[in-house]
């Protein structure tokens, strides 16, 4: 007699891993238009900044790879940490310590391995990194609002005035990467995963604590929620685990500089500190109103960035993201405007942030075809032309 239709019996731990080269292959496909839309525009970027490298005749590689903090990063790579520089202002002290190691690491194993020149290891890392990035973002814009979300998010994200940053040398890609992919676990219940690569972004920048407070606050309302989901001991594992990067090498400064809050004095010696945007506020007030302070497209820029974060954020809160996401992003946002100096920088910070776009990536799924395809390549051009000039004709670091 018929007893209704069969169920599938769970997968092994070992059907599921040679299972896994499939599921990449699959989950790639399905990427494939943003990943290749993201390429282009980047492609469009630095092409734009070959042009104008060879008219301002400077080394593009060299200065995609080797200038501002890129330099800090290849010193930590090539000779690890010790690198302490006396600053122009009085009481300034700059140490390589104000840099977490995870990017610096990887530059050297590269340069070690194949091997390869440190500029060019950093190079590859940082480009690897915004293209695993950029897959993140389409996999968490799918898994919220379909598909072709995702794939307008991940372009979006590679036409942000400031999105040369992904092209070169430095950690922000590498902590998108990490933590778009930190994120994704979490709205899809792979908790270990969450936790994992959020205890490696932690590794990457000190903002990166952004990640592990929205992967302890997706596990906290998981455990509240279902008394099943307290016996899951991959929750308890994944909230265990997300902080542990950020705080394992805030730990191991204060031990080389004398105290638990040594990383925080470290960046006071570079001028920075959380004041909780009064200084954010006098600069954006003297950026407007005062006539002796010079006219410098980087400061425009970046409080036109600074402002249109703060109204994304606010879109962002009226669509009602999931918890992680929206907590993600906030931190990111009050770290940004909230500490003192590298104004002009604030747009970098920001980077991260990729779902602060949401509302703009969901509006164009959504808008007529014609129109995304006017808009989006227009915001492309103002894009690679931005980038060009931040690296080659501001006086403020990209």
């Amino acid at each position: 007699m018929p007893t209704g239709p069969a169920v599938a019996e769970p997968l092994s731990g070992e059907e599921r891993i040679a299972r896994l080269p499939h599921r990449v292959r699959g989950a790639l496909r399905r990427a494939a238009p943003a990943l290749v839309l993201y390429a282009t525009a980047r492609l469009v970027g630095l092409a734009v900044a070959a042009a104008v490298a060879s008219r301002a005749h400077r080394p593009l590689w060299i200065t995609l790879g080797d200038s501002w903090d890129s330099k800090w990063y290849a010193g930590i790579a090539q000779n690890g940490y010790g690198t302490t520089i006396a600053g122009r202002t009085p009481g300034f002290t700059y140490t390589d310590l104000a840099f977490f190691p995870l990017y610096p690491a990887l530059q050297r194993t590269l340069a070690t391995l194949i091997p390869l020149h440190m500029t060019v290891a950093g190079l590859v890392v940082a480009w690897l990194s915004a293209f695993a990035a950029a897959w993140g973002i389409y996999a968490v814009g799918e898994s919220l609002h379909g598909r072709r979300t995702g794939i307008v998010l991940a372009l979006l994200w590679g036409i942000l005035p400031h999105a040369v940053v992904e092209t070169m040398a430095y950690s922000e890609s590498l902590m998108t990467a990490l933590s778009a992919w930190s994120l994704y676990a979490v709205l899809t219940r792979r908790w270990l995963w969450s936790g994992a690569l959020a205890l490696l972004a932690g590794l990457t920048r000190p903002n990166a604590v952004a990640v592990a407070m929205a992967v302890l606050c997706a596990a906290g309302l998981a455990l509240r929620r279902s008394r099943r989901d307290r016996r899951d001991w991959r929750i308890w594992a994944s909230a265990a685990l997300a902080p542990l990067g950020w705080l394992g090498y805030l730990s191991w400064v204060g031990s080389r500089s004398g105290g638990p809050l040594g990383y925080f004095k470290i960046q006071q010696g570079w001028g920075s500190h959380f004041d909780f945007g009064v200084s954010e506020l006098r600069f954006l007030k003297g950026v407007f109103t005062d006539r002796d302070t010079p006219p410098h497209l980087a400061y425009y820029m970046g409080a036109a960035v600074i402002f249109a974060g703060l109204a994304a954020l606010v879109l962002l809160v009226l669509d009602r993201p999931p918890l992680p996401v929206l907590v993600y992003s906030i931190v990111l946002v009050a770290i940004a405007i909230g500490g003192s100096k590298f104004y002009a920088c604030k747009p970098r910070f920001l980077l991260p942030a990729f779902p602060l776009m949401l509302p703009a990536a969901i509006a164009l799924a959504r808008a007529r075809p014609r129109t995304t395809a006017v808009l989006l390549p227009a915001v492309a051009v103002v894009s690679a032309a931005y980038g060009a000039y931040s690296l080659f004709y501001a006086d403020t670091a990209p």
